[in-house]
């Protein structure tokens, strides 16, 4: 086995599973001054990228009216976890169409039965 993926194997974390159109809780690991906490930004996946230790994916979310996207490395130290809210039925790999909505109809994605 190649050393380069040797490393990169061990720099893998078990993470939750989840795909594009869930709405997932992103913990973060958040440093002020000396100080350490844990951040929560909650929204829906709207794409994921890469694979190995360079896999990672979008969260968005409507803060205020606002749209507001955040991109998190999957397996990072940063992030203290991942939980899935709601689980979505998309037909799409990307849902780059939502930033184009507005109101309820940005937030809709068909739940999972």
């Amino acid at each position: 086995m190649n050393i380069i993926n040797k490393i990169e194997q061990e720099q893998l974390k078990e993470v939750a599973d989840f795909n594009v159109g869930d709405t997932v809780k992103v913990h973060t690991r958040v440093v002020e001054g000396g100080k350490e906490r844990i951040q929560l930004f909650q929204g829906l996946c709207i794409g994921r990228k890469g694979s190995g230790v360079n896999a990672s994916f979008t969260i968005r979310k409507i803060s205020y009216g606002e749209g507001v996207e955040r991109v998190f490395p999957l397996h990072t130290p940063r992030i203290a976890k991942i939980e899935v809210v709601a689980k979505g039925k998309v037909r799409r790999a990307k849902l780059n169409y939502l930033r184009n909505r507005v109101g309820k109809s940005a937030l809709k994605v068909k739940l999972a039965d």
